[in-house]
């Protein structure tokens, strides 16, 4: 399931990455988990040094567990397939989801859940937190969701603008000189028009996230608790301990498909 678009050498690496594991870990055959342990590596990093427990630990797991409860509440988001506070890379813990069907044609509803489900962390570290002790934690989510969000206005004609493109594919181009022209061949009300419709949609959607993570305390605290003991829950664990406060969105229920990135 989460291998869709993996070449032939992808996947050797893959096998190779596993049987290394497996080798270090006493086995004398690959199982599942290897493998699952060693795509994590291969997109997200090799993993750190496990945090000690404490406010930063407390911190990362609000994040995450917000992330995921923001995402499975929101109807048209991608079903959690893993919560870890295990570090890999530069990120010190995960949320992974598993899209569906034909994750290259996206509806409306869908990108705007995406949105809703990355802004999840900054939400629940403000919440549960304190405005003063949101951290940098949530930077490439922000980046995500400035670049989702502009997309939606200027490449998918997704907004109140219209059902246009206004950004012109020159702007796509490595060529920074190519670029400013684009950008300067617009008018300055079109630019605003452009900035004040993306900030819309985000505004729109932390609203969102923030009203899931106020009206879903109980759970989060209950499933931090649970996240912060085990330092990994499965996809169908995470949802087990959420129904027993909610009822999860039907859409949302379903793990078939490949991983999508969250992260710390």
């Amino acid at each position: 399931m989460r291998t869709p678009g993996f070449s032939g050498a992808d996947l050797a690496n893959l096998l190779n990455e596993a049987a290394i594991l497996a080798g270090r870990r006493g086995k004398q055959s690959i199982s599942v988990k290897e493998i699952d342990d060693s795509i994590d590596r291969i997109v997200a990093g090799m993993e750190g040094t496990a945090m000690t427990d404490g406010k930063s630990k407390s911190l990362v797991a609000y994040h995450e567990v917000g992330h995921a409860i923001c995402a499975t509440l929101t109807p048209g988001h991608d079903p959690v397939q893993k919560i870890t506070l295990l570090p890999r890379g530069q990120a010190r813990g995960l949320t992974w989801f598993l899209p569906g069907q034909d994750p290259s044609l996206i509806s409306k509803g869908q990108i705007f859940a995406r949105i809703v489900g990355a802004l999840g962390g900054r939400a629940a570290e403000e919440i549960v937190f304190g405005e003063t002790e949101v951290t940098s934690g949530a930077a490439s989510d922000l980046q995500q969701v400035t670049q989702i969000a502009r997309q939606m206005v200027t490449a998918f004609g997704m907004s109140e603008i219209g059902p246009w493109a206004l950004m012109d594919p020159v702007v796509q181009s490595s060529d920074v000189v190519l670029r400013m022209m684009a950008r300067n061949s617009m008018s300055e009300k079109l630019l605003e028009d452009i900035d004040k419709t993306v900030k819309s949609i985000t505004d729109k959607a932390y609203d969102m996230a923030k009203s899931h993570i106020r009206n879903n305390r109980a759970a989060m605290d209950k499933i931090v608790e649970v996240l912060l003991e085990k330092e990994t829950l499965s996809g169908d664990e995470f949802r087990a301990l959420l129904s027993e406060f909610r009822e999860i969105p039907v859409d949302n229920k379903d793990v078939k498909a490949t991983p999508v990135l969250a992260s710390t």
